[in-house]
């Protein structure tokens, strides 16, 4: 049954690589014209962006196995993972903040300290210092999904790039970030935990290796730059200003709610997928699994970097269906179990029938994940007003850990099926709100930026 697996993951590969054979440069935007200097600032932003994701991708699979093997029980661990989405809701927003007033690339470089500290916390198995840990991980969380983009965003139009040559950064950041450096980083942190028997703390001390080099590279070739704030601005105007932008602005507030939204739903089926494929105990090859999904979700950039780079294909038009298409394939689960097949299950036994087909939907799912961030990264290029960038996206990011941390509370007290259900429920309401924001859209508002 292992060869379902490899078979599946095969076939994603070469359809990843075809994908990306397939695009010929043509057209302004074509890498062949492209002039050297932006070139040099893309793959710049490019090594940073990788180094930073595999910090984080790195310490993903070995987070629960180190808690447990310092003797912690499911309660406690839950605890520690709340604190991370806490902290990461509380404090990673007014830090959001400081990255408009004070600037995005001291706002990275703490993003290094921070996550650095987190891991170093790893080392000791008291109760504390690994919820201290917890503590400086959210922080640095919500500092990789908005100091980063903010920077990049800020510094290519102060650099007076053209702004259709963002939306390929984008979408080669999340096929180089999200896909290819989260399989690299998971078979690396197997690596030192299986073969080299370093233990569950190895792929920790790794990570710090690599945001250690990157906080190098940033603090070496990067410029600052900073939001529209005044100097005597105080954080609460900061957060009035974004607050203002959010609800005085429908663009700006569609993009926040479907953010959340589907964020939300993509959190939560990182907790269902594996019950999902192993209701009944089922053997399920976790590792190749998770690069199977990873591959699909370069498919998913690599498919973003196409509809991105045709001017006739608006994020604002095409993601309604994205959202759609997501929903349809996390209510696989509810549908089947609606309609179950006809099979004897045995704890210890492969994956089912019914699984297989379970599996196919996610990774459909996670396909439309790689298309979802580059798409909506653009959209907020275009929307989220610059002063303030860092302030609204972790405004955005409240609710998201405020639902996430309610869910892992009360993780036990509701069915698989409605949990597949609640994410169906939420994607379809994103779909609805995409469907709103390309009606005001569609015809350019005066002095609107376009990206």
């Amino acid at each position: 049954m292992e060869g379902f697996y490899v078979l599946t993951f095969i076939a994603l590969a070469i359809g990843c690589a075809g994908i990306e054979l397939s695009k010929r440069p043509s057209g302004k935007g074509a890498a062949g014209n492209l002039p050297a200097n932006f070139l040099a600032f893309r793959n710049n932003y490019l090594v940073v962006y990788a180094l930073m994701m595999a910090g984080d991708w790195l310490q993903g699979p070995y987070v629960y196995a180190l808690y447990k093997h310092y003797g912690y029980g499911t309660g406690d661990i839950g605890k520690l993972f709340i604190a991370g989405f806490g902290s990461s809701m509380i404090f990673g927003t007014i830090v959001g903040s400081l990255a408009d007033r004070y600037g995005r690339k001291l706002a990275g470089l703490t993003y290094v300290v921070t996550y650095i500290a987190s891991c170093i916390t790893k080392h000791w198995s008291d109760y504390g210092v690994l919820m201290l840990g917890r503590f400086f991980g959210g922080i640095a969380t919500s500092l990789l999904f908005t100091a980063f983009e903010s920077w990049l965003v800020s510094e290519h139009f102060s650099r007076s790039y053209d702004p259709e040559w963002l939306s390929g950064t984008f979408s080669k950041a999340i096929f180089i970030g999200n896909g290819l450096v989260s399989i690299i980083a998971g078979l690396l942190a197997n690596y030192l935990v299986t073969d080299m028997e370093l233990g569950p703390v190895a792929p920790f001390d790794a990570a710090a290796t690599f945001l250690a080099v990157g906080g190098v590279i940033i603090a070496l070739t990067w410029t600052e730059n900073k939001g529209d704030v005044k100097d005597n601005a105080s954080l609460q105007a900061s957060f009035h200003a974004a607050w203002k932008a959010i609800f005085n602005d429908k663009k700006v507030l569609y993009l926040g709610a479907m953010q959340s939204l589907f964020e939300a739903a993509m959190y939560s089926f990182v907790f269902l997928w594996t019950p999902a494929l192993s209701p009944n105990d089922e053997i399920i090859p976790h590792g190749m699994i998770f690069a199977t999904m990873m591959v699909a979700c370069m498919i998913g950039s690599s498919f973003a970097g196409q509809l991105l780079g045709d001017k006739d294909m608006r994020p604002e038009k095409y993601m309604q269906y994205v959202f759609l298409a997501s929903a349809a394939s996390l209510a696989l689960p509810v549908v089947l179990k609606m309609f179950p097949f006809e099979q004897n299950y045995s704890s210890g036994q492969s994956i089912t029938f019914e699984g297989k087909l379970i599996m196919m939907g996610f990774l459909v799912f996670e396909c439309l994940v790689g298309i979802f961030w580059p798409s909506m990264m653009k959209m907020r290029a275009t929307y989220v007003p610059e002063e303030i960038r860092s302030t609204v996206m972790n405004c955005f990011r409240i609710p998201l850990n405020l639902f996430v941390c309610v869910i892992l509370y009360n993780v036990a007290l509701f069915p698989l099926t409605s949990m597949f259900a609640m994410c169906s429920f939420f994607l379809i309401a994103a779909a609805y709100l995409q469907r709103k924001l390309e009606i005001i859209t569609s015809v350019p508002t005066r002095g609107q930026t376009h990206v």
